[in-house]
């Protein structure tokens, strides 16, 4: 009967994983090897902060929790070794950008790759996933670029309203009377 119950509790951490794999924007496959105590404990405050789940799981449970999600299979190409996995539930840079950041500060562990989006990615991709600005700086872009042709069109109508405002003949009636 024991074996049973663990059979199920597996099959419960990977249907939870299976979830999370789901509901995450991006996930980030970390080697974390080599970090003292107080630098992993940093790590988790530092993705806490940012809004993501970070979590040492058995490779072994990840490789079966994204065949069930239906992941490509090359991701099992990154369950080799001691694997971190960091989720981003409500924002896709934030995993990226937090590892990226603490890797670099404390030279160590490696960005194994990961998931964007639902297609699996190399390390160089979550680098460059990781250079991007924050999401409110990228609304606030796309918002300013919109923005722009809108304020000149208003320009425009309202030059030529004072124009005709102010007597001035308009264009097309110049042009008839000559």
């Amino acid at each position: 009967m024991a074996n049973q119950s663990i059979i199920a509790a597996k099959a419960a951490k990977v249907a939870e994983i299976k979830e999370k794999l789901a509901s995450s924007q991006s996930v980030v496959f970390v080697d974390y090897r080599g970090y003292t105590v107080e630098e992993d404990t940093e790590l988790r405050n530092n993705f806490r902060k940012a809004g993501v789940e970070y979590a040492v799981i058995k490779n072994t449970y990840m490789e079966r929790a994204c065949a069930d999600a239906g992941i490509d299979e090359a991701v099992n190409a990154y369950f080799a070794g001691p694997t971190a996995v960091a989720f981003g539930l409500s924002d896709a840079v934030a995993p990226a950008k937090t590892i990226r950041d603490f890797v670099k500060k404390s030279k160590k562990g490696t960005i194994k790759g990961g998931i964007v989006n639902g297609k699996v990615v190399d390390a160089a991709a979550i680098e460059a996933l990781a250079d991007l600005p924050p999401r409110e700086v990228l609304i606030a872009q796309i918002l300013g670029g919109m923005k722009a042709p809108l304020t000149k069109m208003a320009v425009v109508l309202n030059a030529i309203k004072e124009k005709m405002e102010g007597g001035e003949a308009a264009p097309a009636a110049e042009a008839t009377e000559a």
